[in-house]
């Protein structure tokens, strides 16, 4: 059985609780997180999936497999990958609806604005708010079929 979006949140506080707050460590643990992403093909870095709003060059696609959504990611900055690596744990995997309905806590819970400013903030959000629209264009796929 997989786990739910607020397992997979829970585990990733309770693995940034270990760095204490550590600036250094938290960052450099967030890069290490981005080196983990699964290599994504160079044919699918277009302008058409790259994240608007987003400081750093983000590329997401996303693809519907039995009734899940599973994305691939990439970013030419390695704190970006790994931002978006965290978020591709989270939410790949899931159902349209299990996206769409995501509340992702984890990012207060670790502070994590406090690690990456501002402008990287404004670009999460903008790869969060990207996950959520392909949740919704999925989910209207899926009732349409």
């Amino acid at each position: 059985m997989s786990q739910t979006i607020d397992q997979i949140q829970d585990e990733i506080i309770e693995e940034f609780s270990m760095l204490d707050g550590d600036m250094e460590m938290t960052i450099s643990y967030i890069m290490e997180l981005g080196e983990q992403l699964p290599v994504m093909d160079e044919s699918i870095k277009t302008e058409d999936n790259i994240v608007k709003g987003c400081q750093s060059k983000v590329w997401m696609k996303a693809g519907l497999e039995d009734g899940k959504v599973e994305f691939e990611a990439d970013s030419n900055t390695a704190i970006t990958k790994g931002l978006v690596s965290l978020l591709v744990r989270i939410l790949s995997g899931k159902s349209p609806q299990e996206i769409i309905d995501a509340d992702l806590y984890f990012i207060d819970k670790i502070g994590l604005n406090r690690f990456i400013g501002t402008q990287r903030s404004n670009g999460f959000g903008a790869m969060m708010k990207q996950m959520k629209i392909y949740g919704l264009a999925f989910s209207t796929k899926t009732q349409s079929a």
